[in-house]
């Protein structure tokens, strides 16, 4: 009687599946030693697969080296023209915030008006005895004289200016009481509405980048409990932002991108 074989199966499978992981780990060894490869080695590597293969006399990481693009004086990847734009902005924005500071010296406004730079935007804080008399929002002759000055100094710095935030702040007259809320807010929104206006009609900023804000007493600075306290609460507070080329362009994409949703949704016409 005949001795039955045994069934081939077991682990030949396991056969095929060591040649596949092998394959992988030649894969990724080659992969990389291009990461970090040089020219003869590529040579060495492309040859092998094809001997009659041009090589592209171009390094697309622009080190510098024998095939460095020879488009670029440098030797590396062209720069980036939003790159360098923003690094203008941004330096626009450092000569606007020196100006200001060498102009509030020059006329003597060092004690009412505080100017800084932070995070690239210029922040401006003018005391209300420069712009108005009390519980009043009719611009002072010396106030508009400081605006007058401060507007050409924006106009110089009017391609680098995103936005201009005008914010009226007041004090709480009674530290035991709060103010009147209407009466309140109503006095910040006009103070701040009052200088919004006179920066509209003497500057070059386009009007829909200035925008007043009414903050009432709602952030003081100093305490309401004495009057020395309550005096610097009492201000106008000016926030020049610089423009971001990034941000720009991704709200430009994405404008672009509901309008042709927009466009195309079936019942919808795309506007002429």
């Amino acid at each position: 009687m005949k001795k039955k074989k045994s069934g081939g199966g077991g682990a030949n499978w396991m056969d095929t599946y060591g040649d596949m992981v092998t394959l992988l780990l030649c894969f990724f060894v080659l992969l990389y030693s291009m990461s970090t490869i040089s020219e003869d080695k590529w040579r060495a590597i492309v040859t092998s697969f094809n001997p009659w293969a041009t090589l592209d006399p171009t390094d697309p990481q622009g080190t510098g080296g024998p095939i460095a693009d020879p488009s670029d004086e440098q030797g590396g990847i062209p720069a980036d023209p939003n790159v360098a734009a923003q690094r203008e902005i941004e330096e626009t924005m450092e000569e606007l915030v020196l100006a200001i500071q060498a102009m509030v010296g020059s006329e003597g406004y060092d004690s009412v008006i505080q100017v800084s730079m932070e995070g690239g935007d210029v922040y401006i804080r003018f005391s209300d005895s420069v712009f108005f008399r009390a519980d009043d929002y009719t611009l002072l002759p010396e106030g508009q004289g400081v605006l007058s000055s401060l507007c050409p100094l924006l106009n110089e710095a009017e391609d680098a200016i995103d936005e201009i935030r005008i914010a009226g702040h007041t004090a709480q007259a009674s530290p035991n009481r709060l103010n009147d809320p209407w009466n309140d807010m109503q006095l910040a929104a006009n103070r701040a509405i009052a200088v919004t206006l006179f920066l509209r009609d003497n500057s070059n900023i386009h009007p829909t980048r200035i925008v007043p804000e009414s903050h009432g007493q709602w952030q003081p600075i100093s305490s309401n409990k004495t009057a020395e306290g309550r005096a610097p609460n009492r201000r106008v507070e000016m926030v020049i932002t610089g423009r971001d080329l990034s941000a720009e362009a991704f709200n430009e994409a994405m404008s672009n991108y509901i309008t042709t949703i927009d466009g195309d949704a079936p019942g919808r016409t795309a506007a002429p």
